[in-house]
């Protein structure tokens, strides 16, 4: 899960020929600021109203309403709320992605973090991608175990659990079928011996989809979070940028509490744990750094 970050100009806050001209007053804005801050821990900052302004109006048109104030009451308090919220996160967040997009953290986890967790007598490595968007991050790391790991330690088992707070995109991780833009930076020997064409894609064969499941989460629930626990590894990239101070502490304390002792938490090259945690132990590998719980 990521926010854009897209520039959107003011002139593309006018709306097509057919809808409804609003906009967004600064007290609703921080009506709605709030609600979503609460909800998952989402920070708008001021020069962002244009764009949650712009992302909500689309919602607004398609449900025919007339106002920011009259979507918001629609959201809380209508008997529907709980099937709108999830076009809300879908509304709010945009998922970025593509295959094999972070390689020196796959590249550590298979030839040293593994290895390290092995050499303790484990045989089963459970690995968490937490803003897993449409799966690609968790297909990569399943494709390569069976590449580099599984022919070495024929008895190693890797179990991946991603999670999203967007519906729509874990339906797509679960179809396991992409696009072109998804597979652009993944190499032609991956193609053809990890994935089959279909009428609808590049789809992904059975072997390595079957250790992998994929559930909405939202990363600021707390009783959501106690639900992920005993993790080797945590991938989290590009979601704290979206965040306040608070709410960072918030989330990397339960991905510190999700991970076993010696596990290792990812996130983005742009984010940093500096004043955020001390609990971690920041370890460098070659051309990313990783944070291990002690």
């Amino acid at each position: 899960m990521a926010l854009s970050n897209d520039i959107i100009s003011q002139q593309n806050l006018n709306i097509n020929s057919g809808q409804k001209s609003i906009a967004l007053s600064i007290q609703c804005f921080e009506t709605w600021r709030k609600y979503i801050y609460d909800l998952c821990g989402i920070y708008y900052q001021d020069n962002k109203k244009y764009l949650l302004e712009s992302r909500l109006l689309k919602r607004i048109n398609f449900l025919g309403l007339n106002s920011f104030e009259e979507y918001f009451d629609y959201v809380k308090f209508s008997v529907s709320n709980g099937a709108e919220k999830k076009y809300l996160y879908e509304a709010i967040t945009i998922n970025e992605t593509f295959f094999f997009r972070n390689q020196p953290q796959i590249d550590a986890m298979m030839t040293a973090i593994i290895p390290e967790i092995m050499a303790q007598g484990k045989r089963k490595i459970r690995v968490w991608s937490a803003a897993s968007s449409s799966g690609e991050e968790a297909y990569s790391l399943s494709i390569s175990f069976f590449e580099v790991l599984k022919p070495k330690f024929p008895a190693l088992e890797m179990e991946i659990v991603g999670t999203d707070i967007s519906n729509a995109v874990v339906e797509t991780a679960k179809k396991a079928v992409y696009k072109e833009y998804s597979i652009r930076n993944t190499p032609s020997y991956y193609l053809k011996k990890y994935f089959k064409m279909s009428p609808a894609g590049f789809e992904l064969v059975p072997h390595v989809k079957q250790n992998i499941q994929f559930k909405l989460l939202n990363l600021y629930d707390d009783i959501g979070m106690r639900g992920m626990s005993s993790f080797d590894i945590v991938i989290c990239a590009n979601v704290l940028i979206y965040f306040d101070q608070n709410s960072k502490i918030k989330v990397v304390n339960h991905l510190y509490n999700s991970l076993n002792r010696g596990g290792y938490l990812f996130i983005g090259y742009s984010e940093t744990l500096h004043n955020i945690s001390k609990s971690f132990k920041i370890v460098n590998f070659p051309k990313t750094v990783g944070y291990k719980k002690e």
